[in-house]
């Protein structure tokens, strides 16, 4: 594997003597003189001990440079970083979250460009990991594979298995008076026993399923517990089969085409995903220079039904859906029914029809994944809705469980905090719809998740009694009758900036609509009236994001209008 075929960068570096001075830094960091005529393999490790979701991921990328260095080609392990969305919920540093995920894709680009790799193995574990991975691969287009952390185990307190938003919901139930101090550390203390990401069908666990079926990963990569013989050897097979990428000349654009993303928006609908996989969607379509519009995913998910019981909305966990055998029995299931594109090429260098022709069934009796003819939900659960509050889009979560219709009253705020301090506070009432904007990409910046505010309604009990819309977003572990990336974002003079208390507003997710019942006169007259507010930030990464970010409905990313 020595010829400049599989080898058309790294031997721009490092070959002739012109280069001397380039391999005499690499003998220092591992290289032997044989090194120099193998493909090398930059692996993007997302390591970092700032969360549970990343802390175990040191680990993987060295069992993916074993399985690269085992076949013939040289590995070399970099880091990028990653941020805690748990962990920072709710406060000033969230705005960094979506942020990341453009750091992460920036800092995959710099230094796979720079050194010269071959080809990338990418492993991720917390949200924003996996898209800024993909962004990052679709930009350099050289052979790549993603490798998904892995799923955290439940947690266990009683007879009751927990994970993070086990913690943020009994926040709620501590301010309603349903448990005490010694019950709420009692399930903080537990909720999280070991690494991996958060256990529900959250966001981590939707963007790895929608990589694998987007053909970005191995089989299987999506549903193993991060700590596993079978995460290790899925480590181990990618060190292994980028190298035949290498020989084969399969590019990452060429498996991410508009048919590959119907297949990994069709997953996602089917499991009941994050709404958050529409923001990031939209963003790895857009570097892949792929045409995919919030109306791809109404198109789609008018055929495509909700099968997954799984958390939040539902009663399993990942951990569960991994021992009945992951997400492959369910695309083959709607591969059959010709719900998915089955001539899409994968990292496997096979067709995902090819792939699947190899997966098992279900086990007979369970009731995690419905039947196409039994389905929780009969259409998506994501809904793209329009009207006069929300003409660019905006994406709602609706199960069905909530209902699908919901009017109310107007309660205004202009940041989480507040809204957040008067559902503790118990300000919000039946009947209400609780409205925070100024939360957008940019006018957050960076567009928050609420699942503080959400997580403290559904505390209280008031889960099918209120409803929240906003211009920012909703971790994967929000469920009730929500409404998040309202575009125009308030910031950037949508009808968000002025809605005022008491004002009446429906949601409706049969007719895809977000109104506010105010006619246009007096909407216009309002608009009139409205200024822009200062920048919240003038300096800085940040003010960097505000300044370059595109709406959320094109995917708030950050190189559209460069």
């Amino acid at each position: 594997m020595s010829d400049t075929r599989t080898r058309p960068f790294s031997s721009l570096v490092v070959d002739g003597m012109e280069r001397a001075p380039s391999r005499a830094m690499l003998y220092p960091v591992g290289f032997t003189e044989a090194d120099f005529n193998k493909p090398q393999v930059g692996i993007a490790s997302t390591w970092s001990m700032v969360t549970p979701c990343n802390m175990h991921i040191n680990k993987l990328a060295d069992d993916a440079a074993r399985g690269v260095d085992g076949n013939g080609g040289k590995a070399v392990v970099f880091n990028t970083i990653t941020i805690s969305d748990g962990i920072s919920m709710g406060t000033e540093g969230m705005k960094y979250s979506l942020v990341s995920r453009e750091v992460i894709a920036d800092s995959i680009e710099t230094v796979v460009g720079c050194q010269g790799f071959d080809g990338i193995i990418a492993i991720g574990g917390c949200d924003k990991n996996m898209p800024g991975c993909i962004i990052g691969i679709a930009r350099l287009n050289r052979p790549s594979i993603f490798v998904y952390g892995g799923t955290i185990l439940p947690g266990c307190h009683g007879e009751k298995k927990l994970d993070i938003v086990s913690v943020f919901e009994a926040v709620g139930s501590r301010a309603n008076n349903k448990i005490d101090d010694a019950e709420l550390h009692a399930i903080e203390s537990k909720a999280i026993p070991g690494p991996g990401s958060c256990g529900g069908m959250y966001t981590a666990n939707t963007m790895a399923s929608a990589i694998e079926a987007l053909g970005m990963s191995l089989p299987g990569s999506s549903a193993q517990a991060a700590i596993s013989r079978d995460k290790e050897l899925d480590c181990e097979r990618a060190g292994a089969q980028v190298l035949k990428l290498l020989e084969l000349g399969i590019r990452p654009r060429d498996i991410m085409t508009k048919a590959a993303f119907e297949n990994a928006i069709t997953v996602v609908i089917a499991l009941g995903g994050s709404t958050n996989a529409v923001l990031h969607l939209l963003a790895m379509a857009h570097a892949c220079n792929v045409d995919l519009e919030l109306d791809d995913f109404t198109r789609i998910g008018q055929h495509v039904p909700m099968l997954a019981d799984l958390k939040p909305s539902g009663k399993y966990t990942m951990a569960e859906l991994v021992e009945i055998g992951g997400i492959q029995p369910l695309m083959k299931e709607l591969l059959n029914a010709g719900l998915l594109h089955g001539d899409c090429l994968t990292v496997t260098g096979r067709t995902l029809a090819e792939n699947l022709a190899e997966a098992g069934d279900y086990p007979a009796g369970q009731d995690m994944i419905h039947a196409l003819n039994n389905p929780i939900k009969k259409d998506s659960h994501l809904v793209i809705l329009r009207g006069n509050l929300a003409p660019e889009g905006a994406v709602a979560k609706i199960t069905g469980k909530e209902g699908l219709k919901f009017t109310g009253i107007a309660r205004v705020f202009d940041c989480e905090e507040l809204a957040l301090k008067a559902i503790l506070d118990s300000r919000i009432q039946k009947g209400d719809v609780i409205v925070i904007r100024y939360e957008g990409p940019k006018g957050g910046p960076g567009m928050r998740e609420m699942l503080s505010p959400t997580s403290a309604v559904m505390g209280k009990g008031l889960g099918k009694e209120v409803a929240l819309i906003t211009d920012g977003r909703f971790s994967g572990g929000t469920h009730g009758f929500v409404v998040g990336h309202i575009t125009p974002e308030a910031f950037s003079g949508g009808a968000l900036a002025v809605v005022q208390d008491g004002d009446t507003i429906t949601i409706d997710a049969e007719s895809r609509e977000l109104t506010l019942h105010l006619d246009d006169d007096a909407l216009q007259a309002r608009l009139m009236q409205w200024k822009q507010p200062a920048p919240r930030y003038t300096r800085g990464v940040l003010a960097k994001f505000a300044r370059l970010t595109s709406s959320a409905s094109e995917g708030a990313v950050t190189d559209k209008y460069l």
